[in-house]
């Protein structure tokens, strides 16, 4: 049952879509329960979660979710006061057709997805709507269908791009539902800081020979390999003017050597034989050095070798 429980200014958050309920989407979802009625697009695990229900067991606290209004199609689902888009932006082009269903005139989009590029995709399909990013710091793996795993973190940093009027309200709805979520003045730069991780840690796990953060970190080539990755990203950002501390790389070495033996999402996706996210992760990051005249031979060589790596698992 949903709880009444509004705070000034989000009384018409009511109705909530996630588009794209694996890992990532079920969770936040599942938490957001407490605040809004919340539909989940659902594929794989739709006939498990109908079944039996959605089981996340987190650190902060278990929970179990039954019944679920787990959905097949969004035309199911209707339209809804709040989007969150957590599908792979490998499917992408499949957005315009999915979200169309679920909005009305004041519909907010908010997109949960890695890399670059999400946010101008959306205000390229759905133009005049208020559009938000969120940059999600957590590990979270799905187990079975039905099932996910929180082992650890799920800080959520969030931006208005089209607008910034919709933030205030749509952090605060998280913030109800005890969800760690920080609103930021600067949607670009946490982006791009964000890059800081995902590149050399969800790539080196491909390109490396299907290996998790904690073997990455134990191999000294590996570990020089993703520092200078993590250089090649703070130089491309200062070329926007986006200023980013050699200090937040180090952070961000020493907390994933606490995270033990992590599995990126990337390596689960490619282990799957699902569509990993190269162009959004790597791709669009090295074009963008590329167009302001940055050299990253580090990162131009790993996406390629992750190019190659997902062409020789498709043989």
């Amino acid at each position: 049952m949903v709880r009444k429980s509004y705070l000034p200014g989000m009384a018409e958050i009511r109705k909530i879509a996630v588009v794209g309920a694996g890992s990532v989407g079920g969770y936040y979802g599942a938490r957001l329960t407490s605040q809004s009625e919340v539909s989940f697009l659902m594929r794989r695990d739709l006939e498990a979660v109908i079944e039996r229900g959605l089981q996340i067991h987190s650190i902060d606290g278990d929970l179990y979710l039954n019944p679920v209004r787990a959905f097949g199609d969004t035309e199911s689902i209707g339209p809804v006061d709040l989007v969150i888009i957590a599908v792979k932006t490998t499917s992408n082009e499949d957005l315009p057709d999915l979200v169309a269903p679920l909005l009305h005139d004041s519909t907010r989009l908010l997109t949960l997805q890695n890399g670059l590029g999400s946010e101008e995709f959306l205000a390229s399909r759905f133009p005049n709507r208020p559009i938000l990013g969120g940059l999600c710091f957590v590990c979270i793996n799905r187990g079975e269908p039905g099932i996910i795993h929180h082992l650890a973190a799920g800080r959520i940093e969030m931006g208005g791009y089209t607008e910034s009027g919709s933030l205030e309200s749509v952090a605060s709805l998280f913030q109800s539902a005890q969800i760690d979520c920080r609103p930021l003045p600067d949607l670009k730069l946490a982006r791009w800081r964000k890059l800081i991780w995902n590149i050399p840690f969800n790539g080196l796990s491909i390109a490396a020979g299907r290996i998790d953060t904690e073997e990455i970190l134990s191999q000294p080539r590996l570990e020089r390999r993703a520092r200078t990755l993590m250089q090649e990203v703070i130089e491309t950002a200062a070329a926007q003017d986006l200023a980013i501390s050699e200090g937040f790389a180090e952070a961000n070495i020493e907390g994933t050597k606490k995270m033990g033996p992590y599995r990126p999402s990337s390596l689960i996706d490619f282990g799957n034989g699902s569509a990993v996210e190269i162009e959004s992760i790597w791709g669009e990051p090295l074009r963008k050095a590329q167009e302001l005249g940055i050299e990253t031979p580090e990162l131009e060589s790993l996406y390629n070798e992750i190019c190659d790596a997902v062409e020789a698992r498709a043989c």
